[in-house]
C-alpha cells in the first residue's frame, strides 16, 4: 500500500501506456462527445484534424484509467477535489499509443485530518515521440501512515 508519505515532491511515476482503438473512439464519442470528427471518418476527413481523433474527454478518461490501474490500486487514495488546467495538446487518433505520466508538483499534510495529505500533480499523456497530447493538474487525499 502507498500511502502519502510514500510520495516525494519531483517524482514522476509512469503510468505505461494505452490506445484506443477506431471503434473504441467512435463508441466513447456516440456516448458522450458526439462531434463530426470523431463520429464519422469521411466528416473528420474534411474537419482542421484530417482523420478521426478521440474526443479530449475519451483521452483524460484514459489517463485516468492508467492512473487507477497503476497508482492507485494499491494507494491509500481517498479521492480528489478536481482538476485544473486541462489542456488538450493534440488530438489522439486510433490506434496511437499515449504514455501516460504523473509529476508530485506539491505535498500538503492536512491540518484539521491529520490522518491524511493531498497531492498536487501534474498528469500528462505523450505520444511516441515525447510530444503532449493532453495535460491537467490536480489535486488528490491520500491516507497517512497509521501508527503501529
Amino acid at each position: 500500500m502507498r500511502y502519502y508519505e510514500d510520495f516525494s515532491i519531483g517524482e514522476v511515476i509512469d503510468l505505461g501506456s494505452c490506445s484506443a482503438t477506431r471503434e473504441q473512439i467512435i463508441e466513447f464519442a456516440r456516448q458522450f462527445d458526439p462531434q463530426p470528427f470523431h463520429l464519422d471518418e469521411v466528416a473528420a476527413q474534411a474537419s482542421i484534424f484530417g482523420g478521426l481523433v478521440a474526443s479530449g474527454w475519451h483521452t483524460c478518461s484514459m489517463v485516468m484509467r492508467q492512473l487507477v490501474d497503476h497508482l492507485l490500486v494499491d494507494a491509500a487514495s481517498l479521492g480528489s477535489p478536481g482538476m485544473d488546467d486541462v489542456r488538450w495538446l493534440q488530438p489522439l487518433r486510433p490506434d496511437q499509443k499515449m504514455t501516460v505520466q504523473v509529476t508530485v508538483e506539491k505535498m500538503v499534510p492536512s491540518r484539521s485530518r491529520p490522518d491524511r495529505g493531498v497531492i498536487f500533480k501534474l498528469m500528462e499523456g505523450l505520444d511516441e515521440q515525447g510530444e503532449l497530447i493532453v495535460s491537467m493538474h490536480g489535486r488528490s487525499m491520500y491516507g497517512r501512515r497509521p501508527a503501529n
